[in-house]
């Protein structure tokens, strides 16, 4: 039995052209990019190149912008820490309810241990900021506005070109978790007032433990990590070669797939959404169905829970994510659905299905041969099943639609949410 994989927002498969641009910087090429010698050059030479593959891919003006990290977590961490630094006469930080954790939890311990305030945007049943919100909460106070480019469990794309050039006008920097965006989404940051944007390589086929900050020309960065003069000063501690090497290639090669993603992933996606909801009643998909990431899908089956889906597909070789969290022995749901309002009889049973260039219909033929039966199977067992209990009076439903409405490929469901 072939596996499935389709739990690449989580992590994707290191590409085998990245693996083995990677190899002579473990064995030959081994030297310190910071030494002087032929060792030394020749690493240092293999960083250039891949800050230069990594700015092609974003969009950058300059590659001094690109500033290599240990992934995503480090970048967030890096951007929102240094505006308060650099503004410390701004005491307040806007930020959406749906942002990974890498983001509310670092604000959370700032409002408590430092006293900072956090504007938390909410967020409509279809996963989109509440505009009229975001705007009332830019004022001189904020220092930072930081919000995903794209969501990691519903996909939903935030426009954050026009969010950044809102901050510009109270003096805030603007910074986006662009780590699901990157490689899915054509980026050009020289033409947007974004000032900096975290990235990760491990979500776009590239090695686990390096990722990058574009940090905009002219924005002060005050380092995360002291030490030695690595990065422009920017990052102290000696550089992941092969890492950053894996990262560059995996940049080139996102560039080179993004037509296929936008294409050929996004149809396999559709497909999946498309027969799911034919074949199995009381599910519907979660998100913004029209500014969406091509690959994601989140699909809630109404009255049972989501990790007892994943025990089964599981079984039969078939990996992709839950929207709950197991915390304390107790199951919860998501953070991001409990923000966009959907009850929690269809919450508690969300299924993130996410899909890379390396899967093929025949992974969506295998999720629709089994999924059908695990859902009535957990259905039946469950005591606390009924009817689509809570969906109908979900948010944004009107009296008259029809949870396993499908309008067509690329617009599943499409008229149940709008």
């Amino acid at each position: 039995m072939r596996p499935v994989y389709l739990d690449n927002n989580a992590t994707t498969r290191v590409d085998p052209e990245v693996v083995q641009a990677m190899l002579p910087f473990f064995t030959d090429q081994f030297g310190n990019p910071s030494s002087s010698h032929d060792f030394g050059a020749s690493a240092g030479a293999a960083v250039r190149k891949a800050r230069l593959q990594v700015q092609t891919l974003i969009g950058a003006e300059f590659d001094d912008e690109i500033t290599f990290t240990s992934g995503g977590t480090e970048s967030d961490n890096a951007a929102i820490l240094s505006a308060l630094e650099v503004m410390p006469e701004r005491t307040e930080i806007v930020t959406s309810a749906v942002e990974h954790s890498a983001v509310l939890t670092l604000c959370a311990d700032l409002e408590k241990t430092r006293g900072i305030k956090v504007h938390r945007i909410p967020v409509d049943h279809h996963g989109r900021l509440d505009f009229d919100t975001y705007k009332a909460a830019l004022t001189p106070r904020v220092a930072i506005v930081s919000i995903m480019s794209a969501n990691n469990e519903t996909g939903t794309i935030f426009p954050v070109v026009e969010f950044a050039e809102l901050a510009k006008e109270v003096g805030a920097l603007f910074h986006t978790d662009a780590v699901q965006a990157v490689g899915k989404l054509a980026i050009d940051l020289k033409s947007t007032a974004i000032d900096m944007l975290s990235l990760s390589g491990h979500k776009l086929h590239g090695p686990k433990g390096v990722g990058a900050l574009y940090v905009k020309r002219g924005v002060r960065l005050c380092p995360l990590i002291k030490g030695g003069g690595q990065e422009g000063n920017r990052r102290a501690g000696t550089e992941n070669t092969p890492g950053i090497v894996g990262l560059g290639v995996a940049a080139d090669l996102a560039l080179k797939f993004m037509d296929d993603a936008n294409t050929r992933v996004k149809a396999l996606r559709d497909r999946l959404e498309k027969e799911l909801l034919q074949r199995i009643p009381h599910a519907f998909v979660a998100g913004d169905l029209l500014k969406r990431l091509p690959n994601t899908a989140n699909i809630a089956f109404g009255d049972i829970e989501g990790e007892g889906i994943l025990h089964f597909l599981n079984r039969e070789g078939i990996a992709c994510s839950s929207g709950s969290a197991c915390a304390c022995g107790s199951l919860e749901p998501s953070h991001v659905l409990v923000a966009m309002n959907i009850p929690n009889s269809a919450a508690h049973g969300a299924i993130r299905f996410s899909f890379s260039r390396n899967n093929g219909e025949e992974d969506v033929d295998r999720v629709l041969e089994v999924m059908p039966g695990i859902v009535k199977k957990l259905r039946e067992l469950s005591p606390s099943a009924s009817q689509a209990r809570g969906l109908q009076s979900a948010p944004g439903l009107g009296d008259n639609a029809n949870p396993t409405t499908v309008s067509g490929p690329g617009e599943c469901n499409a008229q149940l949410f709008r």
